[in-house]
């Protein structure tokens, strides 16, 4: 199990620094909408596996399977860390009102992908399961 977590970490970690690179690069760094794509997408992610797992009798995927992509990959990919830091650090510039839209879009949008993905994952396995 701890074998399938660490490659799914792994490989979230290298799928978040590509993504930071990439928006940083075509967006600039003054805000940072890398860390907000990559957890929104994240949470939209887990919210769709988790309805998709819901069905204890007949998860979609088995134990390995959930550790690999939800606590693994999903974990690995998305990173409240990253945000905890780059908060402050527009506080400590003085830049309160990017701040508080760091704050206020990433507790939303994550908490509506979250749902959305619930959704979604909820629609699809009544689609599998008949």
């Amino acid at each position: 199990m701890y074998f399938w977590i660490a490659l799914g970490s792994a490989l979230g970690g290298m799928g978040r620094y590509w993504c930071n690179e990439l928006v940083a690069a075509r967006m600039g760094p003054e805000f940072p909408w890398g860390t907000l794509l990559v957890n929104v997408a994240g949470s939209l992610a887990i919210g769709m596996l988790a309805a998709l797992n819901a069905s204890l009798d007949n998860p979609w995927l088995g134990a390995e399977g959930r550790a690999f992509v939800m606590v693994g990959l999903c974990g690995g990919y998305t990173t409240f860390s990253a945000f905890s830091l780059q908060t402050p650090i527009l506080l400590n510039n003085g830049d309160w009102l990017r701040a508080g839209g760091n704050i206020l879009l990433s507790v939303l949008l994550c908490l509506i992908a979250v749902w959305l993905g619930y959704l979604a994952g909820s629609g699809l396995e009544r689609l599998r399961t008949g």
